[in-house]
């Protein structure tokens, strides 16, 4: 059996598309770690994803995971939509091309790795965790434009 883990991760965005961060908290067991990171010019699902995918990449061996997060984009994109794309060669329902795709495959190699459950909590809404991840990806947008000026 393997290892269970714990992810949970939250994207923010200043303008959307603008100066983006995200939060991730690891836990296993009793032991927590947390990462958080910024880009610039990026979208708050691309955020999201990345939290998500950070988070899966920490993870040494093959992991039984549940991934909770704020972004029904997120879970809905792995668990109901990303089948139907595949089989349409990325082409999403309105007949276009599927935005982040660069991000979804990446999601894709973590969950034949890891075997991944994905779980949706409704943001802002006291979860603990999640207010956490909020809060350190808030942070990590603050340290970006602190480390380039504040013309961004």
């Amino acid at each position: 059996m393997s290892t269970p883990v714990e992810i949970f991760c939250d994207g923010a965005c200043s303008g959307n598309p603008g100066v983006g961060g995200y939060g991730a908290i690891l836990r296993c067991g009793n032991v927590e770690k947390e990462l958080s990171g910024a880009e610039g010019e990026t979208t708050n699902n691309r955020m999201e994803m990345t939290a998500a995918i950070q988070a899966l990449t920490l993870l040494k061996r093959p992991c039984s995971v549940t991934v909770t997060t704020d972004s029904q984009y997120l879970v809905k994109g792995m668990t109901e939509w990303i089948k139907g794309w595949i089989k349409r060669g990325w082409i999403n329902s309105k007949k276009e091309p599927v935005l982040n795709r660069d991000l979804w495959e990446r999601l894709l190699e973590m969950a034949k790795i890891h075997e991944v459950t994905w779980s949706w909590v409704r943001g802002h809404d006291g979860h603990a965790e999640n207010e956490r991840c909020d809060q350190l990806a808030r942070d990590a947008i603050t340290a970006w434009r602190e480390q380039r000026g504040s013309r961004f």
